[in-house]
């Protein structure tokens, strides 16, 4: 199979790479009942030290850095309590934690979540947070810019491996909201 975007060497539904993926990503794929067929969603095989932005693009195509999204963890915080969510935006942008994020959680204060929380609670490695296969409850805020693109390149759970998946379907995710201005240049 031929990868939708970007010129990688193995590309496969995701449906038919479940042990490439883990098991909460593999749990979301299979499971998939949105409006996109899974099949749609493919596994792309990358390699772990070409993970940096300026070195995947040179790699596996210049054209990924304006359709790649990273998915960051951020906690949000009032009167104590914590409520830990995912904002997905485009590579080429920042997330907007202490305006967009910290309204929408109704938090008094907002950041990134350490790398020990965000691998802790995800099960996923950091450098390949996706917005699939989070916990469940969890708020996933998605820039608008995101859905608007036939394809995103995401993590996919793992620093080996991409996923290539249809924009629509993040704001199809349990517990997406689609913001905009979530990402900010």
């Amino acid at each position: 199979m031929r990868a939708p975007i970007g010129d990688f060497d193995t590309a496969a539904p995701a449906p038919d790479r479940l042990g490439e993926l883990i098991a909460p990503v593999a749990d979301a794929v299979r499971h998939w009942r949105g409006s996109v067929p899974a099949g749609q969603i493919v596994h792309v095989d990358t390699e772990p030290e070409w993970a940096d932005t300026a070195v995947f693009v040179e790699h596996y195509g210049r054209e990924l850095l304006e359709r790649s999204a990273n998915c960051v963890v951020v906690a949000g915080k009032r009167a104590g309590a914590t409520t830990l969510a995912a904002c997905l935006v485009l590579s080429t942008t920042r997330v907007d934690v202490n305006g967009v994020v910290r309204r929408r959680l109704g938090a008094r204060k907002a950041s990134f979540a350490s790398m020990d929380t965000a691998t802790g609670e995800t099960g996923m490695e950091y450098g390949g947070i996706t917005p699939l296969g989070l916990p469940a409850g969890w708020p996933v805020l998605v820039d608008s810019a995101v859905v608007d693109l036939p394809y995103v390149l995401v993590g996919s759970g793992r620093r080996r491996g991409k996923l290539l998946v249809p924009g629509k379907v993040f704001a199809e995710l349990p517990g997406a909201v689609v913001l905009e201005g979530l990402g900010v240049a």
